[in-house]
């Protein structure tokens, strides 16, 4: 069954900035914050580290970076769908900047997902792009303007962008959950985003490039607790 995430969530990304050890220590750091928090926390990571950290850090939510649509049988050096569920994911990332796809592509991928019951994390760079690739109805949708990943200027997403892509994504498919994660470096960013709508935050270069990636991690996640508990009261208000 798929594992869907409650709101609002938060979600990692290692990329390559690390791998090894420093993956499965950032992932224990993760799941022990998911636990302390009571906050579903998604984890994406590169397939040759899946297994092992499903093993030890089973309070995540794991992501694949990227898969290929290919079948058991030949394929040398694809990235086989059911290899990834059999060590351990829960969903995988469509269209990331830094592996892009085409719509047919995405489409495709998002099929092929659907078979093994995967969550599926799609990201977009332009509003367009987003309204486009929610047509598609992924699980998630990640609108992020790709100059900001990796702290690339240095800066966040504006609001009016998150207002926009929140409400332009929700008028197409209101089920689809809709997070920012451009550019965020603390936990207060992450508060700020809960609160105007978005229904998760997330980050990567915000985490593993901090002085103390681990007490990032726990600050962010704790961000998210904070705003679970302040859209709870404001809905009872």
């Amino acid at each position: 069954m798929k594992r869907l995430p409650r709101t609002p969530f938060f979600e990692i990304g290692v990329k390559n900035y690390v791998y090894g050890d420093t993956v499965l220590e950032y992932a224990l750091a993760a799941n022990a914050a998911a636990e302390k928090y009571d906050i579903d926390v998604l984890f994406t990571l590169p397939a040759v580290e899946l297994r092992r950290v499903a093993e030890h850090a089973p309070r995540l939510i794991l992501l694949a970076a990227y898969m290929d649509t290919l079948r058991p049988g030949r394929g040398m050096a694809d990235i086989l769908p059911e290899g990834l569920k059999a060590a351990g994911a829960h969903g995988v990332v469509v269209n990331h900047c830094e592996k892009p796809m085409s719509i047919p592509q995405i489409k495709k991928t998002i099929d092929r997902a659907r078979e093994l019951d995967f969550l599926v994390f799609a990201c977009a760079d332009t509003l367009d792009e987003a309204k486009a690739i929610a047509q598609l109805h992924p699980d998630i949708l990640n609108p992020e303007p790709s100059e900001l990943i990796g702290g690339g200027s240095g800066g966040v997403s504006s609001m009016d962008y998150v207002l926009a892509t929140v409400s332009e994504i929700r008028k197409i498919d209101p089920a689809i959950l809709v997070e920012q994660a451009a550019g965020i470096t603390n936990g207060e960013q992450v508060y700020r985003f809960l609160m105007a709508g978005s229904a998760a935050a997330g980050a990567a270069s915000g985490i593993v490039n901090a002085p103390d990636p681990i007490a990032m991690i726990d600050e962010m996640v704790a961000a998210t607790r904070r705003a679970a508990d302040d859209l709870r009261a404001r809905r009872g208000a």
